[in-house]
């Protein structure tokens, strides 16, 4: 593997580099940018260069670099932090024959970029090399290696001469390179590892490059593999050459089949400990990896270009089809694991909470309410005058920030008026949804009336199918004038089924009120805002009515068993008068003792629990008599028809 790509796949497509000299005064700093542009040493400085634009013939990227001088003066550190932050790559200067401006570096300026939080590569740059006094040398390694251990955003030192024209090229060079091929995406500086984004990328190019999947790269596909990252082929003597610098150091990387991947991925890592990062650069970036070693949009099939929001979309509506997309590009697990099932949502409404992190909202509404606006804007398209119709069901997801710094998956469907019919043919039409909005045209009271009856037919379908939702009611287009009985008609429906109030939002103007994250809201409370329509209330009562009939029922006939086991215990002792008595008591209690355990449970108490505690009662009589056995076979009542009979009443 050698040199030579071409500048698009070598740079990544950068458009320029941007660099900014920084350091302490009298450092040499205009002088270095002098010397680079004209190859001539200057002989009279202004205080302070505009910026400069080298020649981009010097260097083989053919970038476009531009240099950016700076002032150390207090009156132009506005200017200084500016430009700092706009840096692609920062060069540091200090003076070789003055150790106190290299000491500066250490204790002021490398700590002040931090503080200000410039992420970008750093360049340290001793100039002025010709005044350093010969009879003192001083070892360049020796003096910054400390430096570099404690500042890992050094990518290179160097000392220069401008006045020899000592390593003058070199200084941008090195800064232009650090923005091409840097370093830290490849390799994590304070852990000495490579990175493992940078590892699975290499050994997803392996995989591709294998063709015949034997698990090495024969002399054949090695040579393919160069001529698509390098646009040059090997000769038979460099393949001899690469497994035998593998082989010496790495066994198993070479094998009877050719180079393996463990020795592919070590031949990288030299690379980078050799300083040769754009071997490597240059083959992530013919494979379509861009500076993050993501792969880029044109490299991704359609279905997950904008991932996680459309993979969150396609594994929604065809979890089969996101597993067959994970094969298709070479997922190495089972593909079944990558997706997360979640609970019912009927069970979510139950125990009042869920722990879904994407959430499908049905956007119900008449024609020109407004609901393709709402959509549009979710996912950040401009607000159009013109009306389209929807005529088949569209989606928008996008992502919605919450606080904590959770981020929340919202895939929004928008229903057109036509196909309201279709929806609610199937009995488990509502069963994907987390949370309906009703949409309507403020201004306009028909477009109102129609949104109240679509309201009424969704609470109505989940009220007979059990597929309750939240609902939300949206005041569309804000920026109009009302209609006169909007606003109170819309509050009142709202209070009248137990809703939120509606929400004004205006798709024109942009302003949403926070709609998304409300509904966002809804669905992570599911038990809330779920409308009653009367014939749902009517229903619930009639159903409380006759719980609370149970309940009278269950705990007359539960003194009736107490009385007639008191009754045969009184009757088998009559002779005892201490049985009278407490026979008596027990009788007079029994209806006492069980109300008052009834009680805290509320009207609707399972007859089960009832019977338990009546069957309790009358084995606590026949226990206190000691006659339990006698008793239980004479009346019949534990495991005898009279207890069942009870059951049945």
């Amino acid at each position: 593997m050698v040199g030579g790509a071409s500048v698009s796949s070598a740079t990544g497509n950068v458009a320029g580099v941007r660099i900014v000299v920084a350091g302490d005064a009298k450092t040499g700093k205009l002088s270095l940018i002098v010397t680079a542009a004209t190859e001539n040493y200057p002989k009279n400085v202004p205080p302070l260069l505009p910026p400069t634009r080298l020649p981009e013939d010097v260097y083989p990227d053919r970038v476009p670099i531009t240099v950016i001088d700076t002032s150390s003066s207090p009156e132009n550190r506005g200017r200084l932090v500016e430009e700092l932050m706009r840096a692609d790559v920062v060069v540091l200067t200090y003076a070789c024959d003055r150790l106190e401006t290299l000491d500066r570096l250490s204790t002021f300026c490398l700590p002040e970029l931090r503080r200000l939080e410039v992420k970008v590569p750093v360049i340290v740059v001793g100039c002025m090399l010709d005044k350093r006094d010969d009879q003192h040398p001083v070892s360049l390694e020796q003096v910054m290696s400390p430096i570099m251990q404690q500042f890992r955003e050094i990518e290179t030192c160097i000392e220069c001469s401008a006045l020899n024209h000592i390593q003058i090229p070199e200084v941008f060079y090195y800064a232009q390179k650090a923005v091409l091929h840097p370093t830290a995406p490849l390799f994590d500086q304070e852990q000495q590892v490579l990175r493992p984004r940078r590892v699975r990328a290499l050994k997803r190019i392996f995989i591709l490059c294998d063709h015949d999947r034997d698990g090495a790269l024969c002399d054949a596909e090695l040579n393919d593999f160069q001529v698509k990252c390098f646009n040059a082929p090997l000769q038979p003597s460099e393949i001899v050459g690469i497994k035998r610098v593998v082989q010496e150091k790495l066994r198993e990387g070479v094998d009877d089949r050719g180079l393996t991947l463990t020795g592919f991925l070590f031949l990288h890592a030299l690379f980078i400990e050799k300083g040769r990062l754009e071997t490597t650069w240059t083959v992530l970036r013919k494979f379509g990896y861009n500076n993050e070693i993501r792969l880029r949009d044109d490299q991704l099939p359609l279905p997950i270009k904008r991932y996680p929001d459309q993979w969150s979309l396609m594994t929604l509506l065809d979890p089969i089809r996101t597993m067959e997309t994970l094969i298709y590009i070479g997922y190495g697990g089972d593909p079944s694991t990558a997706i997360r099932v979640t609970r019912r949502r009927r069970l979510d409404r139950r125990k009042q909470q869920t722990d879904r992190t994407v959430y499908h909202c049905f956007v119900f509404g008449p024609k020109e309410a407004g609901k393709s606006a709402i959509l549009n804007s979710f996912i950040g398209r401009l607000f159009s005058e013109e009306y389209v119709p929807t005529t088949n069901g569209c989606y928008a997801v996008n992502s919605v920030d919450q606080p904590g710094g959770e981020n929340i998956t919202l895939v929004l469907r928008e229903i057109p008026e036509a196909g309201l019919k279709k929806i609610f043919s199937s009995r488990d039409a509502l069963a994907a949804c987390d949370v309906a909005v009703f949409v309507h045209d403020r201004s306009h009271q028909a477009s109102w009336q129609k949104a109240t009856e679509m309201l009424l037919d969704v609470a109505s379908q989940g009220e007979t199918t059990g597929y309750e939702v939240p609902c939300l009611i949206v005041d569309n287009k804000d920026d109009l004038d009302p209609c006169l009985t909007e606003i109170q008609d819309s509050t009142l429906v709202s209070q009248d089924m137990g809703i939120e109030t509606p929400i004004p939002v205006s798709a024109k103007l942009g302003d949403f009120s926070n709609l998304f994250k409300r509904i966002v809201n809804a669905a992570e409370h599911p038990h809330l805002s779920i409308p009653e329509t009367a014939a749902g209330k009517s229903r619930k009562q009639y159903h409380r009515l006759v719980n609370r009939s149970l309940v009278f029922v269950s705990v007359g006939a539960a003194v009736a068993i107490v009385g007639l086991a008191a009754y045969r215990i009184y009757a088998a002792r009559k002779n005892c008068s201490s049985y009278k008595t407490l026979s008596a008591c027990l009788i007079q209690g029994c209806s006492s003792i069980l109300l008052n355990a009834i009680e805290p449970r509320g009207v609707e108490v399972g007859f089960v629990v009832l019977l338990e505690a009546s069957t309790r009662l009358v084995v606590i009589v026949m226990g206190l008599c000691g006659t339990l056995a006698e008793v239980a076979v004479e009346s019949g009542v534990v495991n005898g028809r009279r207890l069942s009979a009870v059951g049945m009443f």
